[in-house]
């Protein structure tokens, strides 16, 4: 009827193996890559599937049996891994993390600025302690970040650095004003890195995740004693589902998934972008 009666496309069989230059692509094989927050939740499963495509990944958190436990699953699946327990808020740590990374093959490819923490307070009950503590982690963390991968992939001529924000930038929440100003500063850190960065072929890009179910937060479906509630479990996450169009709530590899995309070739001719990777609760 529409004329495509002697067009014939790949078959099941073709398509078996994936073509060695998407493979290519999508590689970061014989790279170096730093991931922040790497303890737990998203930054955990971006180590993982770095590791998966190539990279040397170096891992740093405040958490050191997490850190090891994502380090002993790099290993697991033959992987390469170094770890470094580090406080995104202290400059010098995470300059001396861009050195570690640089000493492992003189190189330094891919940042991910994935440490964050969550509060929840009312603007009227915030406390300077508990501001100071989430600017500095959420979004200092991610500057020193930046500054300290921007400063060694000058150097080398090219990088890809990528930062992770959150729909709560584009969506705000009552008790939720202090995480979502400092993800919206993400977004803004991201642009303007992109911008004096790109003159030495470095990228720069945010993912802003919509709800994700991590250890971040589990508080949520926890019982007075501290232990899952299942059935609560399932109603907030029931809910989550609800809010988006496809009905769906995410997972840390969905983030990795957009990470790799965004640290790997395959994402070129991509800076200062806001990857959302939200299930369509925010569209902009």
């Amino acid at each position: 009827m529409f004329g495509f009666e002697g067009l014939i496309g790949p078959t099941t069989e073709d398509l078996k193996e994936m073509h060695p230059s998407l493979i290519e692509d999508c590689s970061l094989s014989g790279r170096v890559a730093v991931i922040t927050g790497a303890a737990s939740g998203i930054g955990q499963e971006t180590a993982r599937l770095f590791a998966q495509a190539g990279a040397l990944v170096v891992l740093a958190d405040l958490e050191e049996v997490g850190l090891d436990a994502t380090a002993a699953m790099v290993v697991e699946i033959g992987g390469e891994v170094v770890s470094q327990v580090a406080n995104v808020v202290h400059r010098a740590e995470i300059e001396a993390l861009a050195d570690l990374a640089f000493a492992q093959r003189g190189r330094l490819d891919v940042w991910v600025n994935a440490a964050g923490i969550l509060t929840d307070f009312a603007i009227l009950d915030a406390e300077e302690a508990e501001i100071d503590r989430l600017f500095a982690t959420n979004l200092k963390g991610q500057y020193w970040g930046c500054a300290a991968a921007g400063r060694v992939m000058q150097r080398q001529g090219g990088g890809s650095i990528v930062n992770i924000s959150s729909a709560a930038a584009d969506n705000p929440k009552p008790m939720l004003s202090a995480y979502s100003i400092s993800k919206a500063g993400v977004n803004m850190l991201t642009q303007s890195a992109a911008v004096e960065f790109g003159a030495f072929h470095c990228r720069v890009n945010a993912i802003a995740p919509g709800f994700i179910e991590t250890p971040m937060v589990a508080s949520a479906w926890l019982d007075s004693e501290g232990q899952i509630d299942a059935v609560q479990r399932e109603e907030f996450l029931r809910a989550r589902a609800a809010a988006t169009p496809i009905g769906l709530t995410g997972r840390p590899r969905d983030i990795a998934h957009a990470a790799l995309y965004l640290a790997s070739d395959a994402s070129r001719f991509v800076t200062g972008q806001v990857l959302r990777v939200n299930g369509g609760l925010v569209m902009r």
